[in-house]
């Protein structure tokens, strides 16, 4: 599909609690290199930045990261501050704690106690005051309340203006409102990737307002190393129907699941960006939503 003037705003508008996002945003996971944290060779540092500004010339107000987002010789944060610091008004970066990696890369699980330098690490890498949303990324195990709590009080101290929650099972959200107030959730999701209690709170944050913010949407169970690059027949079928691509047909299921659903594809290639984005402007007929939705729930070949 013709793709050169599609913005971010083809798919219309969301608030993340009182700030106004377009439904299709970038995450910066694959900025940092070939594949995402140091798992392939580091990206080239000009290119990454062209690419962040370009997002931000087709529309893109809403970008996804974390300080943990590192390779060898890339960091997705200083590239977000050097490419586009002094930020936007209407420009919403979005981060996650939780997880952490030392300077070797080795992956680590932040106590209740040793989020408030999670934050504070964010903060000084973006040059930020305050954290626009921060969600907490969970290992899927036990209670978060104690972790959430922390970063409440955090959002009470200035240092955070919004709460999410990220790879959550079902209970946890409930648990979370009880503290503070959610406004998003980010739980991996996408065609025929069908994981534990997804559907229930997929609508569960619908009904209660919340945006949910699938991620590997595009990459399904290829998961850190990317799309496989096969695609079953109706996907390839629809994607032809469209003059489109089978990610990009991915990307505009996800949004015909709801208003609240946003999109964060993220890449390091400059013709994959202006494709996510045209994603957006995608409308699926009902036949085709019938036909994914089969494809989704493993009853189709």
């Amino acid at each position: 599909m013709p793709s050169e003037t599609i913005t971010a705003a083809a798919a219309g508008t969301w608030k993340l609690g009182g700030l106004t996002v377009n439904r299709v945003g970038f995450g910066a996971m694959r900025l940092t290199g070939s594949a995402a944290f140091d798992l392939g060779t580091p990206s080239n540092r000009e290119r990454s930045i062209s690419v962040l500004r370009r997002a931000l010339e087709l529309g893109v107000n809403h970008i996804d990261t974390a300080a943990f987002y590192f390779s060898s010789l890339r960091s997705a944060n200083e590239l977000i501050n050097r490419a586009l610091a002094p930020y936007a008004d209407d420009l919403v970066i979005t981060t996650k704690v939780g997880p952490g990696r030392d300077p070797s890369g080795k992956w680590w699980w932040a106590t209740p106690e040793q989020l408030r330098g999670q934050v504070e690490e964010n903060l000084r890498q973006l040059g930020r005051d305050h954290l626009d949303v921060v969600n907490l990324r969970t290992d899927g195990r036990g209670s978060i309340a104690e972790h959430f709590g922390a970063l409440a009080d955090l959002r009470d101290a200035g240092l955070i203006r919004h709460l999410g929650v990220s790879g959550i099972k079902a209970g946890h959200l409930a648990e979370a409102q009880a503290i503070a107030p959610v406004v998003c959730v980010q739980n991996r999701y996408g065609i025929g990737d069908l994981q534990p209690d997804s559907e229930d709170i997929l609508r569960a944050c619908g009904e209660q307002g919340i945006a949910f913010v699938p991620f590997f949407a595009i990459a399904g169970e290829g998961r850190l190393a990317g799309a496989s690059g096969t695609d079953s027949d109706d996907v390839l079928a629809i994607a032809r129907a469209h003059d489109a691509s089978a990610a990009q047909i991915r990307l505009a299921w996800t949004l015909h699941r709801g208003p609240h659903m946003l999109a964060i594809p993220g890449t390091g290639n400059p013709d994959h960006l202006v494709e996510n984005v045209a994603a957006g402007a995608i409308r699926l007929t009902d036949d085709e939503l019938v036909r994914l939705e089969a494809l989704h729930r493993g009853q189709a070949g």
